[in-house]
């Protein structure tokens, strides 16, 4: 009963689409809002108040509030940078300076590069998405698809990076270092980059690029150029979006493109365009944490550790326990606390080597992660991109490999070394 409210969502809106053969018939909003009525309705033990207010810390928690915030950012940088012409000026210089074949492949390496530098894919993830939109306006790429592409290198920087979250949390509950996770991690996941990246290249033989009519315009990639340099040192990234608003809105005055109250409107339109992305957010922390505190969370960890038996199975469980509770919490950073300890219990009983622990958890994590559509990754990249997030997940070639290149390193006990 408890992961119940789950089972409605997804019978709500992914049943339904695909009955109906169109992921737009049935707004997130509505599968989020009915899934979360029957989420306090079934909650039992306690007055309807309290269900309520159990609903609404998980809406408006630190975690969640801290995403609104950028979203609000994002949109306002998003839509103030189109406006005054960036994000054409970016295209452009990007278009002339690469060729069509390693388009897909370019902005894959970018997103890498730049996640791996700041550690967090959602940064990397508003950085280029607005990029890739408009080089799919100028070359006819699928939209879904370009946007697949930046989600997947920013996945990559998430799971390996020094810096990232998933990182620290997962080496700190396994009791191992990060260099010596990052060894271990790279054995598994970097050929699949590798392979992931070939295969854009393949795919990128055939684009045209249409050619530039006109000259760059330098001034106005200023502010993108600004965004990626600081997210790239380091800088954290409400600040960066800060800078590229304020750097965009005095490029756009200076040059003509609007006066101030239409730089205001620029920055009011982007942030009205992340108003359903933010009440999704909203609904599914509140669901997410509905289903916690009603016990659906330790019921899936008691369930998949119940039947280990040996190394291979003690891996399984920590892969499929993190996987899962993913699912349930839309976050990799709280599955990997949320599971660590019983992880690291699981590994020390049948003597699983720390550091190959640590790494299928963040692995995992961020496969499942950068595949549902209510996760904040493809949330971002969909409302930047203006799509359905579920028209993404058919293209996210880089979560599917990672997730795969995992399950055969646990059955077939790579790398040797650490098994």
């Amino acid at each position: 009963m408890a992961l119940s409210p789950l089972m409605v969502f997804v019978a709500l809106f992914l049943v339904t689409s695909i009955v109906a053969g169109d992921f737009y018939k049935v707004p997130l909003t509505v599968a989020f809002m009915v899934a979360s009525v029957y989420a306090v309705v079934v909650f039992n033990g306690r007055p309807l108040r309290e269900r309520i207010d159990v609903y609404s810390r998980g809406a408006g928690g630190g975690q969640m509030m801290l995403m609104l915030w950028i979203f609000i950012l994002a949109g306002a940088f998003a839509h103030t940078a189109r406006m005054m012409g960036s994000v054409d000026a970016t295209v452009g210089l990007t278009l002339r300076l690469m060729p069509g074949g390693m388009l897909l492949a370019g902005q894959f390496l970018a997103a890498c590069f730049i996640s791996l530098s700041i550690g967090t894919s959602v940064g990397t993830i508003v950085a280029l998405t607005p990029i890739a939109v408009g080089i799919a306006d100028q070359t006819g790429l699928a939209l879904p698809l370009v946007t697949a592409v930046i989600v997947g290198g920013a996945l990559f920087g998430d799971n390996l990076s020094f810096i990232s979250d998933t990182t620290i949390m997962a080496t700190q509950t396994q009791g191992c270092r990060m260099d010596a996770k990052f060894r271990v991690n790279s054995f598994i996941v970097i050929p699949m980059a590798v392979l992931i990246l070939i295969l854009y290249v393949m795919m990128g033989s055939g684009i045209d690029v249409p050619p530039q009519a006109s000259e760059v315009a330098l001034l106005k990639v200023m502010p993108y150029l600004a965004v990626l340099v600081t997210a790239v040192m380091g800088m954290n990234v409400m600040a960066v979006l800060t800078l590229g608003i304020v750097l965009a809105g005095v490029t756009g005055l200076l040059d003509g493109s609007f006066d101030v109250f239409g730089w205001f409107r620029a920055m009011g339109d982007g942030i009205m365009a992340m108003s359903e992305l933010i009440i999704i957010t909203l609904m599914a922390g509140g669901l997410l944490e509905t289903v916690k505190q009603n016990g659906g969370i330790d019921f899936i960890i008691r369930r998949l550790t119940r039947h280990v038996n040996s190394k291979r199975g003690a891996e399984l469980s920590i892969g499929l326990l993190v996987a899962v509770v993913n699912l349930c919490t839309a976050n990799n950073t709280v599955a990997i606390l949320t599971v660590g300890n019983i992880s690291k219990q699981i590994g020390d009983r049948y003597g699983v080597d720390n550091r190959k622990a640590a790494s299928i958890l963040d692995t995992c994590s961020c496969a499942v992660q950068g595949l549902i559509p209510y996760g904040a990754q493809l949330l971002m990249a969909a409302g930047l991109a203006n799509i359905n997030p579920v028209t993404i997940v058919p293209y996210l070639y880089y979560p599917m490999a990672i997730g795969a290149a995992t399950l055969m390193a646990i059955l077939f006990r790579f790398p040797k070394r650490y098994s």
